[in-house]
């Protein structure tokens, strides 16, 4: 009894509703998340807005439904059958009122926009669709069409092992067609982008441009109503005056903390931390495009300039492993005899003479001015590389580059050293081949090395249409070593990925892959 009675006693303390503010990295692009690819878009749109037809449980490493409850895949691979939820409401708004629930048309708009260059929407997109594009989805999806209102079945031209698991990404989000049709014949498409509507969690509210996000839960979420309510995301650049104002309240949970950060927060009583091994990599991309970056013994010769154990050892504070390849360690399909570039500034001296440069050459460092997971001290880094290039003859200038320019420019090739990071979104190694190093990448713009060879296409082309994973495996470890022999990249660090939370924040778990979900956490009081 005396259990019994603590129980109902304990029990408000996460029943009512409650405001969880979150304190944030950087702004969105926008929320149309289809045009853009950068994570802090992700996190702010489809992440608390939208709804896949599937998602990948991070923590069970495997695809489970979402706005579809089941799906069939025919025998020879070229056909999706999916079964939509029944009943699922789209987000009302002062500018949206749906009339219907979601059905097989949202899902067909959802791709044709993407796909369909003679569709109306097409066009719509300033910044086009960089995943679909370097996905290759154009010449992949044959055709998306309507079973009955509740089913949709989408044709490949040709077998794609990973097709299931890119439906769980970001870009892949269902939209309102009746909301999208409403913004046409108003004349006011760019609404999209401005004034999401979706099937998630969280409805939008209000946006003010570096300050602060505004939702409030769904009520009618097929899922249940999230607990908190309203949800804010205070977007605060600063890793340290995010960790400030989680230990005013002023924020309960901050995301992308420096190292320094969560080793306080450990020692906070009122705080937590929530960590995992990041599906990501950090890395400088070597823009191939730029002589003489051109030349493979140049790349070679940064990498082996490099220190990457004093850069690890001073930017991520023993946070994170050292990166020799693309991959992180735990991914299948893992090359593990890759040789190291150790640093080695003689070695790197005579690569640069055998290519012509041995009195050096002028380049640029470009770098965020923020830190996140990936770069959590962006100053710093540029300075040790642009130090250590010196001790080779490299006079390399550092450029700080406000986040959302930086990628802009990068995506059309401007740069020539980029500190970048990828960060996987399905647990799928294609994942980072394909938007990294296909050719179709180098248009889309994910391709920051700007590397098209036949070669390697072929390997990432034929290792998504092989549906045995041991022959996927082959082909993907000969791609890493193409990449890595090109040095393509610059690896640095695989990370953990870290949330600082308040003590009373209950429900939240980190992904590896950087994505958030506040839809089953609760704040106590």
């Amino acid at each position: 009894m005396r259990i019994a009675a603590l129980a109902l006693l304990l029990a408000p303390l996460y029943s009512q509703a409650a405001a969880l503010t979150v304190c944030t990295e950087a702004s969105p692009d926008g929320f149309d998340v289809v045009q853009y690819n950068a994570l802090t878009t992700t996190n702010a749109s489809a992440d608390v807005l939208m709804n896949r037809l599937v998602d990948y449980d991070a923590t069970k490493q495997s695809l489970v439904p979402s706005l579809a409850d089941r799906w069939e895949v025919s025998d020879d691979g070229l056909t999706y059958r999916f079964h939509l939820r029944e009943n699922v409401a789209f987000h009302s708004t002062d500018y949206f009122k749906p009339t219907r629930a979601l059905d097989a048309d949202d899902v067909i708009f959802s791709f044709e926009r993407m796909l369909n260059k003679d569709h109306p929407w097409y066009k719509t997109a300033s910044s086009g669709y960089p995943h679909a594009q370097s996905m290759q989805w154009p010449a992949l999806v044959k055709k998306v069409e309507a079973v009955d209102p509740s089913t949709v079945s989408i044709t490949l031209t040709h077998p794609d092992a990973t097709f299931l698991a890119t439906l769980s990404m970001g870009f892949a989000s269902i939209y309102s067609k009746e909301y999208a049709d409403q913004l046409m014949a108003a004349g006011t498409p760019e609404k999209l982008n401005a004034q999401p509507i979706g099937t998630g969690p969280f409805v939008f509210r209000r946006y003010q441009k570096d300050a602060v996000i505004r939702y409030t839960a769904n009520a009618d979420y097929f899922g249940g109503k999230p607990t908190v309510d309203p949800l804010l995301f205070a977007i605060t650049p600063d890793t340290s005056v995010r960790l400030q104002k989680l230990r005013r309240d002023e924020c309960q949970v901050a995301l992308s903390p420096k190292p320094q950060d969560v080793a306080e927060a450990r020692d906070d009583g009122k705080l937590a931390v929530s960590e995992t091994p990041a599906f990501m990599t950090a890395f400088v991309g070597i823009n191939t495009s730029h002589p003489p970056l051109d030349k493979p013994e140049v790349r070679q010769a940064i990498n082996y300039a490099f220190d990457r154990k004093n850069y690890l050892k001073a930017v991520f504070e023993g946070s994170a492993s050292p990166a020799e390849g693309i991959y992180p360690p735990n991914t299948w399909s893992y090359e593990k005899s890759l040789p190291s570039y150790t640093h080695d500034v003689g070695k790197a001296k005579e690569l640069l003479e055998k290519a012509g440069l041995a009195d050096g050459f002028k380049t640029t460092i470009w770098t965020r001015p923020t830190g996140s997971v990936l770069n959590p001290n962006p100053n710093l880094g540029a300075q040790m590389l642009q130090a250590d290039l010196a001790k080779i003859g490299v006079q390399a200038e550092i450029r700080v580059i406000e986040w959302g320019e930086l990628i802009r420019r990068a995506k059309v090739g401007e740069h020539d050293l980029l500190f970048m990071g990828w960060a996987g979104d399905n647990g799928d190694p294609d994942n980072f081949l394909t938007p990294q190093f296909a050719c179709a990448s180098v248009q889309s713009g994910l391709n920051f090395a700007r590397y098209c060879d036949e070669a390697l296409d072929k390997l990432i082309t034929e290792g998504k249409q092989q549906g045995n994973q041991e022959k996927r495996s082959a082909l993907y470890e000969k791609a890493q070593r193409i990449i890595h022999q090109q040095a393509l990249w610059l690896p640095l660090a695989h990370p953990t990925a870290a949330t600082l939370l308040r003590d009373n924040v209950k429900g939240y778990t980190t992904s590896p892959f950087g994505r958030v979900d506040f839809s089953k956490v609760k704040v106590g009081s």
